[in-house]
């Protein structure tokens, strides 16, 4: 994806954990999206700071997880539950164990953030573990907070 395009339609999930979310839903809150795999290690490490900015900007910031398998050892669903009970991930989880919303976005990299404005146009993605403040930083952007 680059800069400023509109959101992908959230579709084509294999399952959704937690609760389904719809596009309508997402209007007027900036939204990230942020793709991860329970094989993935940088993913796991990063969990903790993603649910601190999911409760920290709870009321400004819509936060999204997708599951993007990379093996078949990926699919099963009773792992990714799991894992997302076990990490704390009680945010919405997009289950893509077919890979849609991971073609409709042209990610190809786990863990992976995109930052959506509150018109759904992509203001910021980044890709690998780290770069947790430069997330942070670019949501602070987005919504509008001044950094200290």
């Amino acid at each position: 994806m680059k800069l400023r395009e509109q959101m992908p339609e959230l579709t084509g999930a294999t399952e959704w954990i937690n609760e389904e979310v719809s596009m309508d839903e997402l209007k007027g809150k900036a939204t990230l999206i942020h793709f991860w795999s329970v094989s993935c290690h940088l993913c796991k490490e990063a969990m903790p700071e993603i649910n601190e900015l999911r409760d920290d900007y709870d009321d400004d910031l819509n936060v999204i997880a997708v599951h993007m398998p990379r093996s078949e050892d990926d699919l099963d669903i009773g792992v990714i539950r799991s894992m997302a009970m076990g990490h704390d991930i009680t945010q919405p989880i997009f289950v893509d164990s077919e890979h849609k919303l991971t073609e409709a976005f042209e990610n190809k990299y786990v863990p992976a953030y995109y930052v959506f404005d509150e018109e759904g146009k992509l203001r910021h993605f980044q890709a690998g573990g780290g770069g947790m403040k430069m997330l942070k930083k670019r949501i602070n952007r987005v919504l509008g907070i001044e950094e200290k």
